[in-house]
């Protein structure tokens, strides 16, 4: 069974960091692109961040320069650490796995964490 456990969300004031943890187990996923994803209430699911099984990574406008993917193929983890945090930052924040296809998109997507939730107070 295929399950992605996020971890590391939690609240902190606007100006501080976090990061994101996200552990795969029940197959390796080396040869997959990795992404973030984030969901505000009453929003839709918008892309974060993504890296590819070469380290190539794509990043959403509004965290580029304060976010960063990064991942560790022998532990099956991707990470995503955030800077300089914004109360806009705050959601539940998803690991996903893809199977091929255009990284900043979800439907590219096939397995999902449970989410980890980030808050961020001004």
């Amino acid at each position: 069974q295929v399950q992605l456990v996020e971890s590391g969300g939690g609240l902190v004031q606007a100006g501080g960091s976090l990061r994101l943890s996200c552990v795969a187990s029940g197959r390796t996923f080396s040869s997959n692109a990795m992404a973030w994803f984030r969901q505000a209430p009453g929003k839709e699911r918008e892309f974060v961040a993504a890296i590819t099984s070469v380290f190539t990574t794509s990043y959403a406008d509004s965290v580029r320069g304060r976010f960063t993917i990064s991942r560790d193929k022998a532990k099956n983890t991707v990470y995503l650490q955030m800077n300089a945090l914004k109360p806009e930052d705050t959601a539940v924040y998803y690991c996903a796995a893809s199977q091929g296809g255009i990284v900043t998109k979800k439907e590219t997507y096939v397995y999902w964490g449970q989410g980890t939730q980030v808050t961020v107070s001004s």
